[in-house]
């Protein structure tokens, strides 16, 4: 039996994108994360003694230059040369703009296939083919660059494409999966697409997704795949992930005190880091539910998100991101002096001044945040009008949960 490890979008030193990361040793661990997941890809490939490790684009992160993250990657592809494991390569859009694939001298286990295409044997019966990007953007397809498949061999295909488009990511090297069908090869093995999905069997289309997601945008465990070639080819996930990224919601709805409420956040922070695939997750929690104890809960949302954030220190391997509050009143609906002054202020928030005195306090906040991270945040005037937006509407209710919250 032959085994193959395929990973893809690994971003080396991807930076961090959520401003909610102030706990010193997440940072340090979120920041290393990538390098974690690759080590973790290079185990495998040992473990496994496998015969190849396939990276089908986006090893590095845009044009970032760094000596340490050469070193690394280095020591990495040198324990792969030392088991006798080779390396196939593919550039996607990020490596194509970053100089760093141009200046290593890699180890001759490593064959980096250009922007011509081509085919190289790994076995008698096996054969990788591969067609790197040569630029930063590949608007057309990149499938006539590919050689026939060899007859009477398994062929592998690398390919760092968006398919026929997917959310959050430009069209590179587009084409469909009916595509990649017709043409020949035993298997696809893609990148650029961060979640994973195995498109087809029949022939293999497999995006592995990255092995390690970056913010709350890519949530949960990531993994390789790994090949198992007989006379058939079997694909199994290989666990990557160092840290993970979580969505959890409590429904508040039967917590009739404070004490029903931390109970439910005990138990759920419990539940999660018992059952966590990682070694440790970045939670984001959302407290949903119809409860007459809403404006008591916002009233005292900083309290509650600060035992949150205990109860999942506690557990060794929860961070918590934030605390998100998405409930319902299920009190009677009547007229009182703070409904008066919620339709006050909701008169003041639609006047043109109240906008522009918004949008010059965020102006004014934004100077103190460097320059990469404001135009991360707020990239274009309707970013900045709808921040303003949802924070009048949070000023709003906070003020009206004071008044409610103490009598409700």
């Amino acid at each position: 039996m032959i085994k193959i490890l395929h990973t893809a979008d690994v971003h080396l030193d991807s930076p961090l994108r959520s401003l909610a990361l102030r706990d010193a040793e997440l940072r340090e661990k979120v920041q290393t994360s990538s390098r974690t997941a690759l080590t973790r890809i290079v185990e495998t490939a040992i473990s496994e003694d496998v015969a190849a490790l396939l990276i089908a684009g986006d090893l590095f992160d845009g044009a970032e230059r760094s000596a340490r993250t050469a070193a690394f990657l280095m020591l990495q592809l040198e324990r792969l040369r030392a088991r006798g494991i080779r390396v196939f390569y593919i550039k996607g859009n990020h490596d194509a703009e970053n100089p760093l694939t141009g200046e290593l001298s890699l180890p001759d286990n490593v064959h980096v296939f250009d922007g011509r295409g081509g085919k190289v044997q790994l076995t008698e019966d096996v054969w990788i083919h591969g067609v790197s990007f040569a630029n930063r953007h590949a608007p057309e397809s990149l499938l006539p660059k590919f050689h026939a498949p060899v007859e009477g061999a398994i062929n592998i295909a690398m390919l760092h494409t968006s398919l026929a488009g997917a959310e959050g990511h430009d069209p590179y090297a587009p084409c469909t999966v009916a595509d990649l069908a017709a043409a020949g090869f035993d298997y696809w093995a893609l990148g650029h697409v961060h979640r994973r999905q195995v498109h087809s069997k029949t022939p293999w289309i497999v995006m592995p997704g990255t092995p390690q997601g970056r913010d709350m945008g890519e949530p949960g465990p990531k993994s390789a795949t790994l090949l198992n070639i007989d006379k058939e080819i079997e694909i199994e996930e290989v666990p990557t992930s160092v840290v993970e990224f979580l969505h959890m919601q409590i429904d508040a709805t039967d917590a009739d005190s404070d004490d029903d409420l931390r109970d439910a956040l005990k138990r759920t922070l419990h539940d999660a880091s018992r059952n966590l695939p990682s070694e440790s997750a970045v939670i984001r929690l959302e407290l949903t539910g119809r409860t007459r104890r809403r404006w008591q809960i916002l009233r005292d949302q900083d309290m509650w998100k600060e035992t949150a954030a205990q109860y999942a220190r506690e557990s060794g391997t929860l961070w918590l991101d934030k605390v998100v509050l998405n409930l319902s009143d299920n009190a009677e609906r009547g007229h009182s002096a703070t409904d008066e002054l919620a339709g006050i202020m909701n008169t003041i928030r639609e006047e043109p001044g109240f906008s522009e005195t918004c949008r010059a306090e965020i102006e004014s906040i934004q100077q103190e945040l460097p320059p990469q991270r404001r135009a991360e945040l707020l990239p274009d005037e309707a970013a900045m009008d709808q921040l303003a937006l949802r924070l009048a509407e949070a000023g709003a209710e906070r003020i009206l949960a004071r008044m409610k919250g103490a009598t409700a």
